[in-house]
């Protein structure tokens, strides 16, 4: 990409888009424990490839790492802490959604895959998924 006045080459520094999926299952939350660095459990979700919408990667991404597809899609909110990745500068767009198939099982980038409750979170939550969690459960607790 080249500047329209000066012709310089131009190299945005832009956030990167991403999608997480808080899937409700059995009154619980389904995470992910990641084979990649940054190790622990996050929500299921990944990058927004090219050409595609956010609900196509969220769609992708769950049933890649879940084996699941989600039903009843709702969007959440937005997390953009420029910190919330320790590996880059990301944006993130978090739908809740219940789960249609046959079995839970962890695939892609995803080296197993469980159901929690709010009272049973493990201790090694990565990004900044603890702090949406937190926010879903709060969220949900407003809605009883």
């Amino acid at each position: 990409m080249k500047c329209p006045n000066c012709n310089a080459e131009l190299k945005p520094r832009n956030p990167l888009l991403t999608v997480d999926i808080i899937f409700e299952i059995d009154n619980g939350i389904l995470l992910i424990e990641r084979k990649n660095e940054p190790h622990g459990w996050a929500l299921p979700g990944g990058f927004v490839d090219y050409g595609e919408t956010v609900e196509q990667a969220v769609k992708r991404e769950a049933l890649e790492e879940t084996n699941l597809e989600p039903a009843n899609l709702y969007l959440f909110g937005v997390y953009s802490s420029p910190d919330r990745d320790p590996r880059f500068h990301t944006v993130s767009i978090v739908y809740v959604a219940t789960a249609r198939g046959e079995y839970i099982k962890a695939g892609d980038d995803a080296k197993d895959a469980k159901i929690f409750t709010k009272d049973t979170l493990p201790e090694n939550i990565v990004f900044d998924h603890r702090k949406i969690i937190n926010d879903y459960f709060r969220w949900k607790r407003s809605w009883i």
